[in-house]
Parts: C-alpha cells; sequence; structure tokens
C-alpha cells in the first residue's frame, strides 16, 4: 500500500488536523458566529438576572435556617444584619423524613399528584371531544368556537371569583340544587368538596387551550387517510384509533406535557378559589410553599425555597422519564 506524501508539508495526505484547545474553539466560535452571540447577549443576561441568579439564591436558602426573625432586614433608620446559618440538607430531610413529613409534604404531593392527573385527563378527553365536534362541518361552527373559547379568553381572577361567588353557600349553584331538591354541598368548607371544585374549576380554565391545539392537529391530517380508510369497511372507531390518535401524537404529546406542567404548578386557582388559610387540605405543593414562605409567622423562607427546588426536581425528572417514553413508543411504532 502507497501513501501519499504532501511534499510542501511533508505530511501524508488524509491526515486529520490536531483537534485545537478549548480555547482556540471558543475564539473560532466567537470569530465566525459573533452576530449570533450578540444577538442572544441580551436574553441570557435578562434570563440570568431574573432566573438563575433567583434559583441559585434559593437553592442557597434551602441549605440554612433563613426564617423572617433571623434575616437581614430595615426597620426604620436601624438595619439588622442576617444571622442565619448553614444547616446543609437539614430542610430536605426533615421535609421528607422528619416527624411531620406526612402532613407538610407526602399528604399535599398526594394530592397535587391526583389534581394534576384528573385535570390534565379532563382536559385531554373534554378538549379532543369538543374539537372533533367543532372539526365537523356545522352550522355557526365559528360562533360555538368563540363561546368555547372565552373561558381562556378571560383572565384567569376573574373566572375564579365568578366560581367563588357561584359556589358559595347561597352562591347560583347551589340555589339551582335546592330548586331541583337535591344536597347543596359545601363548596368552600368540606375538605372533598373543596377539592372538587378546585378540579371544576381549573377545567373550565383548561379545556379551551386543550381543544384549540388539538383543533389545529385534526386539521394537519390529511382527509385522503379518512377515506382510505373508509373504502376499506373501517368503521368510525377504527379510523379514529386507527387515523385520527396517531396523527394527533405529536400534538397530544406537547400538550399533556404542557399541561402536566402548569397544572402541577397552578398557584392562582388554589389560591383565589380558597384564600390563604380557609381550605389547608386542599392545598398543592406550590401553595403550600407559598404558605410556608409568606402565609405565617414566622416565614419559613428556608423549607420554603426547599418545596420550590422539590417542585422543580419532580418536574425535571417526570420530564426526562416522559420524553424517554415517547421516545420508545415512536420506536416501536416505526
Amino acid at each position: 500500500m502507497t501513501v501519499a506524501i504532501d511534499r510542501a508539508t511533508g505530511k501524508r495526505r488524509g491526515d486529520r488536523a490536531p483537534r485545537p484547545g478549548l480555547g482556540q474553539r471558543v475564539k473560532n466560535g466567537l470569530q465566525k458566529y459573533w452576530y449570533a452571540y450578540a444577538m442572544i447577549a441580551p436574553v441570557v443576561v435578562v434570563l440570568g438576572i431574573l432566573v438563575g441568579y433567583p434559583l441559585a439564591r434559593g437553592f442557597y436558602l434551602t441549605l440554612t435556617d433563613a426564617n423572617s426573625l433571623n434575616s437581614a432586614r430595615t426597620i426604620g433608620v436601624n438595619h439588622i444584619d442576617a444571622t442565619y446559618e448553614f444547616i446543609g440538607l437539614d430542610n430536605y430531610q426533615d421535609i421528607l423524613f422528619g416527624p411531620t413529613a406526612y402532613d407538610r409534604f407526602w399528604s399535599h404531593f398526594l394530592w397535587t399528584v391526583f389534581w394534576t392527573a384528573a385535570c390534565v385527563a379532563l382536559h385531554y378527553i373534554l378538549g379532543l371531544g369538543l374539537a372533533l365536534m367543532l372539526n365537523q362541518r356545522l352550522r355557526g361552527r365559528t360562533v360555538y368556537r368563540l363561546l368555547l373559547v372565552l373561558p381562556w379568553a378571560v383572565p384567569t381572577f376573574v373566572t375564579v371569583f365568578s366560581w367563588r361567588i357561584m359556589l358559595a353557600d347561597s352562591g347560583a349553584l347551589n340555589q339551582l340544587l335546592g330548586s331541583l331538591h337535591l344536597p347543596q354541598p359545601a363548596w368552600l368548607e368540606d375538605t372533598f368538596w373543596q377539592r372538587f371544585a378546585a378540579i371544576m374549576v381549573n377545567t373550565w380554565c383548561g379545556v379551551p387551550f386543550m381543544m384549540l391545539s388539538l383543533l389545529g392537529g385534526l386539521q394537519s391530517i390529511d382527509p385522503t387517510l379518512y377515506e382510505a380508510a373508509e373504502m376499506d369497511g373501517a368503521s368510525a372507531w377504527q379510523r379514529f384509533r386507527h387515523v385520527t390518535l396517531p396523527g394527533l401524537r405529536a400534538v397530544s404529546s406537547t400538550v399533556v406535557l404542557l399541561g402536566v406542567i402548569w397544572t402541577f404548578n397552578q398557584f392562582v386557582i388554589i389560591f383565589l378559589l380558597f384564600g390563604r388559610n380557609s381550605a389547608p387540605d386542599a392545598q398543592i405543593l406550590v401553595t403550600w410553599a407559598y404558605q410556608l414562605g409568606f402565609g405565617q409567622q414566622p416565614r419559613d423562607f428556608a423549607q420554603s425555597a426547599a418545596y420550590g427546588v422539590l417542585l422543580l426536581s419532580i418536574l425535571t425528572v417526570f420530564t426526562s422519564f416522559y420524553f424517554r417514553w415517547l421516545k420508545r413508543n415512536d420506536q416501536l411504532a416505526v
């Protein structure tokens, strides 16, 4: 075998050039893509200030015993320095395995998981049903779409306050049930009905987004697939199962993931519907973290921040497994 030699350099032809060092690669990247870096630099700076620093500061607080009594504060003209101490992972130990771990964390965690699963399932099922209906050639379809989008278009606090008025003991819903000689639940006082009301209100607010997303997915499915399936004798259920659902796979995976993240961290509906202290057993993890940090005295900044880190960790782990599950299913489908 002959090897060609470059007479000018003395190197064999086909040899790869040595890989440049990290500093040289960074320098080459800056020279080649300086315009792109200049465009994203303001976004990186803003995200670093608004997200990065609070996240790092919050994580540091989880390693301390910071509360409203030992944190730095200014009273009048007097400034009081912080006196909290570094305690390592004791906050996580207390939250997850302490003597009150079930009452303070695990009970809220289980309710949060059930709340998220129930709400996202209702969002998807009702949203898909409405999307299938609106995808048909109906008379007045534009009006139906407008009416069904209204719960999502109205500001959330207006919707929640309206539901709170209707769910009061003498509200419109109980008056309707009374006129039908049916039981009138204590929607805002009893734990079971508080949780039921929270799921009901969140479903009302979340279905329109799911409906619009799935409707867009339905309209992107090639109509000839339905025609071919119908010519082959497929029933309506078989067309739905083998054409509609696979056609919605990409949209469904995205909206379900977004729904889980949004619902798991849904602060507004629980807080506005029940207030700060009226429904302790209906609090999900994010509202319970707020209660610890701002709804009691002394305010426990360290444990509230620890709840935030745990929430982020739970969602990160779920998202990782979710993407792996989707990738495995896509490979099996191929």
